[in-house]
């Protein structure tokens, strides 16, 4: 063995001895991973991303996996000559279109489960509308916009996510939600796995996007904010420096926190074993946002 070699060996035995005693807090923990939009468009990103959760799972942390599916079922829509329409941030959804959302986001669902599956690791996929778990009513706002089956969460019953993670799953959950009167309901993936987060108590919540975090001026990749509180957050949201689709993530972080989230995290998933380098190095990465 040469010195190069000899000096990679300590490096990465350096790396395991920083990791230990971060895998040692979150052990039996639930983390909840919010995956989608840019993300989930280059394969060497999910890639590391299903290696990142598959890790969580053999070190002894519970991880639940949330995803939307934007880009898939703006895709199929598309090619079946559907217009996509959005106001205020959400997709107006009628009911050929709640029809291409569950096509898109089940096969996504069982894909995502599979892909963990080969890792060595058990995955299940599962609906919002299976047991109740997101349960929702139609949602509304002052403009008055009929958004069709867009819906408004109501309740959460984790029992299901409980019953997975006790035989040994990684719950990975597609953001239907389900009416009073049976019907489905296309929800906003942020605000699910805020709502989640916040009821099974997670220890952390992860909003994996395309960019590195919070930043005071968006423009400058140099003013990101590695931790903020809550009511901090919620004020640049209305002072305008957080505009556009970070103003939902946003919103969600602080919702989850109310909830009873110990801390959410903003990171960028396209930048690999993103989730890893956040939970098990001494630095992170991303903006963790925190109770006042």
């Amino acid at each position: 063995m040469n010195d190069f070699q000899q000096n990679e060996l300590i490096e990465r035995a350096k790396i395991i001895t920083e990791a230990l005693p971060y895998i040692s807090r979150y052990r039996g923990k639930t983390i909840l991973i919010k995956y989608g939009g840019n993300a989930m468009n280059n394969p060497s990103v999910i890639k590391t991303i299903m290696q990142d959760v598959a890790t969580l799972k053999i070190v002894g942390v519970n991880p639940v996996l949330v995803h939307g599916g934007g880009p898939e079922i703006n895709s199929l829509l598309k090619r079946l000559g559907i217009e996509s329409r959005f106001e205020n941030g959400l997709r107006i959804t009628d009911a050929a279109t709640m029809e291409v959302v569950q096509m898109a986001l089940g096969k996504l669902n069982k894909n995502i489960a599979a892909a963990l599956g080969t890792m060595g690791v058990k995955a299940l996929g599962v609906s919002g509308q299976d047991n109740g778990l997101i349960t929702v009513e139609k949602f509304g706002d002052e403009s008055g916009t009929d958004y069709g089956y867009v819906g408004k969460i109501t309740g959460i019953n984790t029992s299901v996510l409980d019953t997975l993670i006790a035989k040994g799953y990684i719950p990975v959950i597609a953001t239907i939600g389900v009416g009073s009167d049976g019907s489905a309901y296309n929800v906003n993936a942020d605000t699910a796995a805020g709502a989640i987060g916040g009821s099974m108590h997670a220890e952390k919540l992860l909003y994996l996007t395309d960019v590195d975090g919070v930043r005071e001026n968006e423009s400058d990749p140099r003013s990101l904010i590695p931790e903020i509180t809550a009511s901090a957050l919620f004020a640049m949201t209305k002072d305008g420096r957080i505009r556009g689709g970070m103003v939902p993530k946003a919103l969600s972080c602080i919702e989850a926190i109310e909830r009873g989230v110990k801390n959410v995290l903003i990171l960028n998933g396209t930048v690999p074993h993103s989730i890893l380098l956040e939970l098990f190095t001494d630095s992170g990465v991303g903006t963790m946002v925190i109770p006042d």
